[in-house]
C-alpha cells in the first residue's frame, strides 16, 4: 500500500466515524485542499488539474447547499445558503480568470467557516457517528475524490445522496 492509499484509507475511516458536524468539517477540509490544489495548478499551468480541483470544490459546495434544512435551520440556513451561492460564483469566476487572489480569498473564507464548525464540534455533545458520507477513490488522473451516495441510496453512480 503506497502513501496515497494509506492517506485515503485514513481519511475514509475518519469520515465514517465522524459525527454529522465532523463530516461537515471534513468536507470543508476537502474544499480547502481543492482550492490549494487549484492555486498550485495555476502556478504550474496544469489546466486540467485546476479545472478538476475547482469542479470538485463546486460539487461539494453544491451538496452542502443542497442539504440545508431551511425549515429547522432558520437564519443560519439562510446565511449558509447565501454564503454558498456567493462562493460558488466566486469559484467559477476564479477558475475563468485563473485568479490566485480570488482563490486565496476563498481559502480564507472557508477556513474561517471551517474553524467555526470545528468549534461547534468540540463544544456540542457528540452525536452518533454516521456513515452517510462516502468518499470514493478516483483514478489519479482525476486528482480528486468524489462523494458518492449512502448505501441506502446507492445506484452505483457517483452522485450526491448523503445528508450532513
Amino acid at each position: 500500500m503506497n502513501t496515497r492509499d494509506t492517506a485515503f484509507a485514513y481519511q475514509q475511516s475518519t469520515a465514517f466515524a465522524a459525527s454529522s458536524v465532523g463530516q461537515v468539517v471534513a468536507l470543508y477540509d476537502r474544499i480547502l485542499r481543492d482550492f490549494r490544489a487549484a492555486i498550485a495548478a495555476i502556478g504550474t499551468g496544469e489546466i486540467e488539474h485546476r479545472v478538476s480541483s475547482l469542479n470538485h470544490a463546486l460539487t461539494i459546495i453544491g451538496e452542502l447547499q443542497g442539504v440545508l434544512d431551511h425549515e429547522r435551520g432558520g437564519e443560519a440556513a439562510r446565511n449558509l445558503n447565501s454564503f454558498y451561492t456567493l462562493t460558488r460564483g466566486m469559484v467559477m469566476e476564479a477558475g475563468v480568470k485563473c485568479s490566485v487572489d480570488m482563490l486565496q480569498e476563498l481559502v480564507a473564507m472557508f477556513a474561517r467557516l471551517r474553524a467555526a464548525w470545528a468549534h461547534v464540534e468540540r463544544t456540542v455533545a457528540p452525536s452518533e457517528p454516521t456513515q452517510r458520507l462516502r468518499v470514493s477513490h478516483q483514478p489519479q488522473a482525476q486528482h480528486a475524490q468524489n462523494i458518492s451516495p449512502s448505501p441506502e441510496h446507492s445506484t452505483g453512480e457517483e452522485t450526491g445522496g448523503w445528508r450532513a
